[in-house]
């Protein structure tokens, strides 16, 4: 029997030039790269093509070979053949990058572009028909809203559908009854553009369910374990944590002027916290009693009474002062006006 080693000389023996050529200008770039995107152009437009290569021309190499030959020159380059061969599929193209996976497949997904569903493709999402006049006369697309079983009914003369109706889920088949209905609708539920199925990292290889990142998802997903840490630091009040310092005080001060208010121990600090809770208190049972508060002769204390009281304390002591430094100052005066009529015999 023929050694494997054998066979693969024989194979680079029948490889014609132009095919070495492309072999060893791939096996080049993915030693030269770091980032490599395996994406399949299967129905996709040359103009629409051009023009992203055009666009991404500075920071991605595109590359469109023959599975056989991006196999063989990724071989040589160091890279899992039956991994690759896996994930090689349709009419594929090789991207080659400096820049971050998951950047180089956002960059690139946002290149795709809307189109019409047609009869016999299959669906890779929900589609759904939404709530709302769609300006379709009645006529024979009424039997094709019946055979859908969306909910509709005749308003001002065309047909309105009731409430949003899903058509279609991941994996059906697109009926000419729907792809017609979508097409008046103006619904366009696929896009084209360049499909990335996976990316290898530095020889890690990404499948495409990884690398397409929902970002608005992950913003969340950050923001919530931020506050959660924070929490956390809180609790346990982590010093090298300045928020969490500053949650633990000012939770602590909550503590204590709670349980100075419970225990009847008034300190100036604490003093406004413990009026404002027994205001709030007795509003609370006025509110509880309803009208029997009015048979009891219990009326509602307005709210600015506790902020109003030390005011007006204020106000009085301020008046007596000044009333007492008057009587003072006619005290003085007499005394001085007598102490004179003695000295000089008035």
């Amino acid at each position: 029997m023929m050694s494997m080693e054998m066979l693969h000389a024989r194979k680079e023996r029948e490889i014609p030039a132009w095919k070495k050529k492309v072999v060893a200008e791939l096996e080049e770039l993915f030693k030269k790269y770091p980032v490599v995107g395996i994406a399949d152009l299967t129905g996709m437009p040359t103009k629409q093509l051009q023009l992203i290569r055009k666009k991404f021309r500075k920071q991605i190499v595109f590359k469109v070979a023959k599975k056989n030959l991006i196999l063989l020159a990724a071989e040589r380059a160091g890279l899992p053949r039956e991994k690759l061969e896996e994930i090689i599929k349709g009419s594929p193209m090789v991207l080659f990058t400096d820049m971050n996976p998951f950047k180089m497949a956002r960059l690139i997904e946002s290149e795709k572009v809307p189109i019409p569903a047609k009869p016999g493709q299959v669906a890779d999402k929900e589609i759904v028909i939404p709530e709302g006049d769609t300006g379709i006369t009645p006529g024979p697309m009424l039997s094709v809203f019946g055979k859908l079983r969306i909910p509709y009914e005749i308003r001002k003369g065309t047909v309105y559908v009731k409430k949003d109706t899903v058509v279609a889920k991941p994996g059906d088949v697109i009926s000419t009854d729907l792809a017609g209905l979508l097409q008046q609708l103006g619904i366009m539920p696929f896009e084209i553009g360049i499909s990335l199925v996976a990316a290898i990292d530095n020889g890690v290889i990404i499948p495409r369910e990884e690398l397409i990142v929902d970002l608005e998802q992950v913003k969340q997903d950050i923001t919530l374990a931020a506050l959660e840490a924070i929490g956390l630091a809180t609790e346990i009040v982590f010093m090298p944590v300045p928020e969490a310092v500053e949650a633990a005080l000012a939770n602590a001060e909550r503590i204590i002027a709670a349980v100075v208010g419970e225990t009847g121990f008034l300190t100036p600090d604490v003093a406004e916290y413990a009026v404002r809770r027994a205001v709030s208190e007795e509003l609370a049972i006025i509110m509880a009693l309803g009208d029997k508060a009015k048979e009891l002769g219990i009326e509602e204390v307005p709210a600015a009474a506790p902020a109003a009281a030390p005011a007006a304390e204020a106000a009085e002591s301020e008046a007596a002062e000044e009333k007492k430094e008057e009587e003072e100052e006619k005290e003085a005066d007499v005394d001085i006006g007598e102490g004179l009529s003695g000295l000089f015999g008035f």
